[in-house]
């Protein structure tokens, strides 16, 4: 970084943790040379992180998250060995030992019975990015656990103060950062984009300094106030000998720091062993192109919906509002297949209760949708039904289901079926009922369809489609092998079953848009062009 944007940013960082520091600073009763309020409010951090999904479904079933009665965690330990444990962890970061040291070493194994475990168990999901990262852009790879003084690993911390997420970024600094924050965003919590935040933070500092304490430093408390410290000592830039003119609670922090790499790296010395947390070390990923609701995607894919936030924690609202660019929307891996499958039916879930319409007054034949856009609406009237050789049957709307489904089902036209069910709209409520219009000779099966589960009714549409296809397979081009798209498949899938043929050649060959790749049917049958 050139040395004007290294001014620069001092300045802005000082005005930045100036305000912080305020509050740090307001009139507070402090006793010893350890600021109460960091361990405070790492305590109620742990506290809160303990109602994230994860950790509450696997903590309180875990045994071995319960230390046994009179298991010893060796609090008295002699200060020589901590001193000699220190000094064997492989970092360029200077592992001081010191009664403050000494005093945040005592106070993660007092109150390590859930709080060690759990951060333990955590490591595996969180750890591994984190330390590719700060490897990448040469950073000591025991920053890590930086987060755990900061937010006790929990992505939706907030301080008193208003800094967010595992990092405790500030809004003007995470602004700084290209962090977005809106009333909808606020990728301070995004686990991924703000630890590209810190990093970049770091980096900056230590270019700075050229001293990981005083990086520390300035990270809790801004350039700024560490600049005034080292100036105030007379130019000393030891951590240590600028000290006593910190803020308090920065006084804290780096004791708090080294403290917490002790306890993480010598955890089974003290007898705490990791809990067993289900975090999703692997989701899958795709991306939103129009507003969702995460209550949509928990009903129609039947995931709970503190699973979803808590893999989604940028989302404030619990809105993903896609209609202004496309956002990442994370899916425990064996659900990302059943999202494409029913994208339709997770849109259009209480689409009209979840994002109601503007009132506006509009023209009677034009009525505002959900999304808040308006619709030509004036109907054409029905036709009347032939009757000739049909019969009413009754059909009750689950959970997933669409017009365009039950009209597949039922083999008749989405029009007919709004139209003898009065609708002029796509909404649809569970336990609605539902008239069709059937041919007689196959009342039997059709009756049968309605207490048939979904996949039932998919795999008996495929297989009609496929049995409809064979019959024209005489008159299929030569110059092309087709594909029947089975469960589970997606265009990525199918391109590797082929040896030379990409996704971008299926693509083409069967003109779709990215919109059609995301609604590929079970039974759909694909041109493959022969290698």
């Amino acid at each position: 970084m050139k040395k004007t944007t290294l001014i620069l940013l001092t300045i802005i960082l000082l005005f930045t943790f100036g305000f912080q520091n305020a509050y740090s600073q307001g009139n507070k009763e402090i006793t010893g040379e350890i600021d109460e309020l960091i361990k405070t409010q790492t305590i109620s951090n742990f506290d809160s992180l303990l109602s994230i999904w994860y950790v509450k479904k696997s903590i309180y079933k875990d045994s071995s998250v319960v230390n046994v009665k009179g298991v010893d965690h060796d609090i008295d330990i002699a200060d020589s060995i901590i001193i000699e444990r220190l000094n064997k962890i492989p970092t360029p970061f200077v592992m001081t030992y010191n009664d403050q040291v000494r005093s945040w070493i005592n106070m993660y194994i007092r109150r390590g019975e859930y709080m060690l475990p759990t951060f333990l168990g955590l490591e595996t999901y969180y750890f591994p990015f984190f330390e590719q990262l700060l490897d990448a852009n040469d950073l000591p790879v025991e920053l890590k656990y930086l987060p755990i003084i900061e937010s006790a690993l929990n992505p939706t911390a907030v301080s008193p103060a208003g800094a967010t997420g595992l990092w405790q970024f500030l809004y003007s600094t995470g602004k700084m950062y290209d962090l977005e924050i809106n009333s909808f965003i606020d990728e301070r919590r995004d686990p991924i984009k703000s630890t590209y935040a810190a990093v970049n933070f770091m980096s900056d500092l230590y270019e700075m300094y050229g001293d990981w304490q005083l990086v520390l430093a300035a990270y809790n408390c801004g350039p700024g106030n560490v600049n005034k410290a080292i100036r105030r000592s007379g130019g000393k830039t030891d951590f240590w000998e600028i000290y006593n003119y910190l803020p308090k609670e920065t006084r804290g922090y780096v004791p708090a720091f080294i403290a917490a790499t002790y306890v993480m790296t010598y955890a089974e010395e003290h007898n705490f062993y990791p809990a067993e947390i289900n975090m999703p070390i692997h989701n899958d990923t795709i991306m939103i192109n129009d507003t969702l609701h995460l209550l949509q995607v928990s009903a129609v894919l039947q995931i709970p919906m503190d699973q979803l936030r808590n893999i989604n924690p940028q989302y404030k609202k619990d809105i993903i509002p896609g209609h202004i660019k496309p956002y990442p929307l994370r899916l425990p891996l064996d659900k990302f297949s059943d999202f494409i499958k029913y994208e339709d039916s997770i849109y259009a879930y209480h689409d009209s209760l979840l994002f109601k319409p503007r009132t506006v007054v509009t023209p009677t034949k034009y009525v505002a949708s959900a999304r808040g856009s308006y619709t030509y609406t004036e109907p054409t009237p029905c036709d009347e039904p032939n009757l000739a050789g049909k019969s009413a049957v009754t059909y009750s709307v689950k959970s997933g289901d669409t017009f365009g489904f039950i009209a597949n089902w039922y083999n008749v036209s989405v029009k007919d079926l709004k139209c003898w069910n009065d609708k002029n709209n796509n909404n649809l409520s569970i336990g609605e009922k539902l008239t069709i219009y059937v041919y007689t000779k196959k009342l039997k099966y059709y009756q049968g369809i309605n207490a048939m589960t979904f996949e039932q009714k998919q795999n008996k549409t495929s297989n009609q489609t496929v049995a409809k296809s064979n019959k024209t397979n005489n008159k299929l081009d030569k110059n092309f092998t087709y594909y029947t798209i089975k469960s589970g498949d997606n265009i990525s899938t199918i391109a590797k079953k082929y040896n030379g043929v990409s996704e971008t050649d299926i693509k083409t060959i069967n003109n779709f848009s990215d919109r059609d790749v995301k609604r590929l049917q079970i039974g759909q049958i694909i041109k493959i062009k022969r290698k």
